[in-house]
């Protein structure tokens, strides 16, 4: 595929756009093998680059010269560039000035983004599961466990959760997940912050139950707190003493390694009175040639 054919979809995207959260290009997917190392997000007046890995400065300045293109005609405040493969100073202002505070809206909620991190603070892709969280969640006590800056708890909170318990070895992350609660007007009485290693804290998780929604959502490799080959089955082996009667579990993995039999086998061993019923489908904006290697969200419901 050339640069052109590249700019149509991104513009082709773009043609509707609004001040919600869009991924306009999505070359991880492998559905665009010549940008497999490309994703380009419309976050209201920003247009984010993102490379993920090193390529030829040639190339590389026909494509800034195209997003600068689509800048200057779309009405972004701010090109920023993000090269993933950088250790530091990944995100550079090609056009505009790195934000101090930026949001990102979902849905009409609203959430904080950083651009001086790796990672800015949402995850669009996971947009289905707190759609699907969200659909269900009236009235339920939720545990929210791997919660970052708890997404999943604004999108459930607003949409009438009796309670959400959010789980997070990071207090900075819990500390921006507060901010995001507040600037969507939401109730925080309803919501606790927990700055736990979730794996050695299942006691104090516990006290909160039990609970008629878990999210399970990690990474699939943080160097020194968790690996999902060996310690995802670590969090299924619990879900007995952490489950109400009638529990619904959204599992969620993106690790291209592992595919949904992965999570299943895991279930089936361990939480045997869990059935499987679906897995979410991907946003179409993010598409995969091997779904299998794409994010996976599968639910599972116990109903004794």
């Amino acid at each position: 595929m050339n640069i052109e054919k590249l700019k149509q979809i991104i513009l082709d995207n773009l043609e509707n756009k609004n001040e919600e959260f869009k991924r306009v290009f999505h070359g991880r997917g492998n559905s665009y093998s010549d940008f497999n190392y490309l994703v380009i997000d419309s976050i209201n007046d920003i247009l984010l680059a993102t490379f993920f890995a090193q390529i030829e400065e040639n190339i590389e300045k026909d494509l800034i010269k195209l997003l600068d293109e689509i800048y200057a005609t779309k009405g972004f405040k701010s090109l920023i560039i993000q090269r993933r493969y950088l250790k530091e100073n990944m995100n550079e202002a090609f056009r505009g000035k790195l934000p101090q505070s930026a949001i990102a809206i979902e849905n009409a909620l609203k959430y904080n983004i950083n651009f001086f991190n790796q990672n800015i603070g949402i995850f669009p892709d996971m947009k289905k599961g707190r759609e699907f969280i969200q659909d269900i969640c009236k009235d339920k006590n939720v545990l929210n466990l791997f919660s970052y800056t708890c997404a999943f708890s604004v999108a459930a909170i607003k949409a009438g959760a009796f309670k959400v318990v959010n789980v997070d070895m990071s207090k900075s992350a819990l500390t921006i997940g507060r901010e995001n609660h507040r600037i969507n007007n939401l109730d925080t009485k309803k919501v606790k912050f927990m700055p736990y290693d979730i794996l050695k804290s299942w006691s104090r998780i516990k006290k909160e139950g039990p609970y008629d929604i878990i999210i399970i959502d990690p990474p699939s490799f943080q160097k020194g707190s968790f690996a999902a080959t060996k310690d995802y089955e670590k969090i299924i082996k619990r879900l007995d003493e952490l489950a109400a009667n009638k529990c619904i579990v959204l599992s969620c993995l993106n690790a291209p390694e592992l595919d949904s039999d992965f999570i299943k086998n895991i279930f089936s061993e361990f939480a045997s009175d869990f059935e499987f019923e679906k897995r979410l489908e991907n946003l179409d904006t993010f598409p995969a040639i091997e779904s299998e290697k794409a994010l996976k969200n599968l639910i599972f419901k116990r109903d004794k």
